[in-house]
């Protein structure tokens, strides 16, 4: 099971330009690609224009009542996106953004993800910003109700300085969690990490207003499958405890020195903290 550890993910394009048709114009959104229980298109946002050239664009997800699809960690269950924009023309790079999530819990165990709306917040460098830049996207995802469900999807998009979307786009990147440091007090906070036994962890987490807050741990690679963090009653006045084993290790991989990424999500903020354990 393969996922990104990072908020944003970047998916290198081959430096190549293949000349597009002179009638291609820039769109504001791409059409609905029907799909099992869902939809996705790709919209497009204003681009930056300050430093180096940056379009911005979003993939958009709706999903039916009662379905979900993934974050870039599962959780216990399901499956991570695998987004693909090697058919784009004129893209140096994309960085794809992963609004916070929420957690899941069924018969299968605890899921993490998204359901009935979610857009992946898009920043994409063209290799020569004077020519036109097609976004060419390859998803494939599942949905899930009580089964899951394999989905593919394809769309393309001409990108231009179009501003249809922005307050959608804009939106979405509010809600990528921002990198913080260890112990940085400032609203949302992952204040502390500490060995509570020799294979747990327990991480406190505190907030103006603490209620709503969750938790979220990555190993530091695609193949560490660490259970979800469930909340603890041992916590600090004012702070809440969450704590996990460290299990879902790779064969060989041991904890010493190995990084996390832990994501804390409220319904107004989301951070991303970063931790080694010595």
């Amino acid at each position: 099971m393969g996922f990104p550890l990072y908020a944003a993910q970047m998916v290198a394009i081959p430096l190549l330009f293949v000349p597009l048709a002179a009638p291609a114009k820039a769109a504001d959104a791409s059409a609905w690609n029907q799909g099992t229980h869902s939809a996705v298109r790709l919209i497009a946002a204003t681009a930056h224009h300050e430093g180096e050239p940056t379009l911005r664009a979003g993939i958009e997800i709706r999903l039916d009542p009662g379905w979900k699809t993934y974050w870039r960690y599962p959780g216990d269950s399901g499956v991570p996106p695998r987004i693909d924009f090697s058919r784009s023309k004129n893209v140096k790079s994309v960085t794809v953004g992963w609004p916070a999530p929420h957690r899941f819990s069924d018969d299968s165990g605890q899921s993490i993800g998204y359901k009935e709306h979610v857009i992946f917040p898009l920043s994409i460098t063209p290799v020569d910003a004077r020519r036109p830049v097609m976004l060419g996207l390859d998803l494939d995802y599942a949905v899930c109700e009580k089964l899951c469900m394999p989905v593919e999807a394809e769309s393309e998009l001409m990108l231009g300085d179009d501003a249809s979307h922005e307050a959608e786009v804009a939106a979405a990147e509010a809600r990528v969690p921002q990198r913080r440091k260890l112990g940085e007090a400032a609203g949302l906070s992952i204040l502390a990490v500490h060995r509570v036994a020799p294979a747990a962890i327990a991480v406190d987490v505190s907030a103006p207003d603490d209620t709503g807050i969750d938790l979220f741990a990555e190993g530091p690679t695609p193949d560490w499958a660490l259970p979800l963090p469930e909340p603890s009653s041992a916590a600090p006045a004012g702070v809440k405890r969450f704590t996990f084993a460290l299990d879902g290790l790779p064969p060989g991989a041991k904890a010493e020195g190995a990084t996390l990424t832990l994501t804390a999500v409220t319904g107004e903020a989301a951070i991303e903290v970063t931790y080694r354990l010595d």
